[in-house]
């Protein structure tokens, strides 16, 4: 026989009733104000269209402890939580207290219902979501006949969900401490100053493979498992392949090159094919390959870029960018550093990113499981829901 679940331990044979959002507390909508009544110095945070305040205000019109939904823009259907007082204009619903539930339980019920809501969010013109939808979704509560012990099992729920979002908090706080940390280091050690070192001109340090390159359009590429890499990366997976080494590819072209969303060098290990929207080059040693990655992506090249409409990086130009040239010990020193740091802060095979992604997944695990409540015996709970 299978052990019970935590959540049946939990429970211990008590009833648990679903009760449509709306006959348990008020879905209310925020009072708009105008961009001239917002300021930054104000203590209370301006909630419209999204989770990011859209300013500060000089009042609040909510306490903290809140659960709130966007219901207007990109973001409508987004569920939120304050810990503080704040101002819900017109473009966040908010979910009024309620003594017979935690709101802290409620917003972790709500978030497995925000797929559901986003799918419900009418698309014509402006994205917006109607408060109906939110007042008939049904939510679970554990021993409605004794409060206090349905409280207390609430309670117990929002502690473990809490555990779980805290520890992803606190590894998220710390790769933004590391990722500053990591910028510092790079800065000083690609920092030369006149005379310190040589400078060659990229065209002198490596060997450059432009003319091997094949486009092939989309629809003439055979489906396979080699990468086929453009501007910014891979761009689909085909069946054969025109490199086999390590190469950095450099982005040609495209607004990349000025946005520096991603970075426009880039690395390359094993079997390849690289159309005519990156620059393959070759090096030496992987110690030259990485600190020229490093540098690049490090440096402005706007004085290198032509075209207006379409930015583009041409061959002559990529060549004559100066390259500072310490030893070949010291450029060990220093990729051997940052290599350090790029798998921390960026790997997600390795680094604190794959810790942050296991730990919410572990946290959205444990939520679907405590959440996963028992049908009313007179009604069962609906089919809709879904994570974020």
């Amino acid at each position: 026989m299978s052990g019970k679940s935590y959540l049946e331990k939990l429970l211990d044979g008590v009833a648990v009733e679903w009760k449509a959002l709306g006959t348990v507390t008020k879905v209310l909508r925020g009072k708009r104000l105008t961009k001239g009544q917002l300021s930054e110095n104000e203590p209370f945070p301006v909630y419209h269209g999204g989770l990011e305040p859209l300013g500060h205000y000089t009042e609040s019109n909510r306490p903290s402890n809140t659960v709130m939904i966007i219901n207007v823009g990109a973001s409508a259907g987004t569920v939120g939580y304050s810990h503080m007082d704040f101002w819900s204009s017109d473009g966040c619903f908010c979910l009024e207290h309620n003594a017979l539930i935690d709101n802290r339980f409620l917003y972790f019920a709500m978030i497995g219902h925000q797929t559901f809501l986003r799918s419900r969010v009418r698309v014509a013109g402006i994205p917006t979501l109607d408060a109906n939808v939110i007042e008939m979704l049904q939510i679970p509560i554990p021993c409605p006949e004794n409060p206090k012990k349905s409280l207390e099992i609430q309670a117990e729920i929002v502690r473990i969900l809490d555990t779980f979002s805290e520890l992803t908090a606190e590894l998220t706080a710390e790769l933004t401490a590391r990722k500053k940390q990591y910028n510092y280091f790079r800065d000083q050690l690609l920092k030369f100053e006149d005379g310190e070192v040589g400078w060659k001109p990229l065209g002198k340090i490596a060997e450059n493979l432009d003319s091997l390159r094949k486009p092939v359009t989309s629809g003439l590429r055979d489906a396979g498992e080699i990468p086929y890499y453009g501007a910014s990366g891979i761009v689909d997976y085909v069946k054969d392949y025109i490199f086999d080494g390590d190469f950095l590819l450099i982005s040609e072209d495209g607004a990349n090159l000025i946005a520096r969303n991603t970075p426009i060098a880039f690395s390359i290990r094993g079997k390849s094919w690289v159309n005519n929207h990156a620059h393959v080059l070759k090096f030496n040693t992987y110690a030259e390959r990485r600190f020229v990655e490093f540098y690049l992506n490090n440096i402005d090249l706007t004085p290198y870029i032509s075209g207006a409409a379409q930015p583009k990086l041409n061959q002559r130009n990529l060549n004559t960018i100066n390259i500072p040239n310490p030893s070949l010990e010291e450029k060990e020193y220093i990729v051997s550093i940052l290599d350090k740091f790029d798998t921390l802060t960026s790997s997600i095979a390795e680094g604190l990113p794959r810790e942050i992604e296991l730990r919410q997944k572990q946290y959205e695990y444990y939520r679907d499981q405590l959440l996963s409540f028992p049908p009313s015996p007179s009604r069962p709970p609906p089919l809709q829901g879904g994570g974020a």
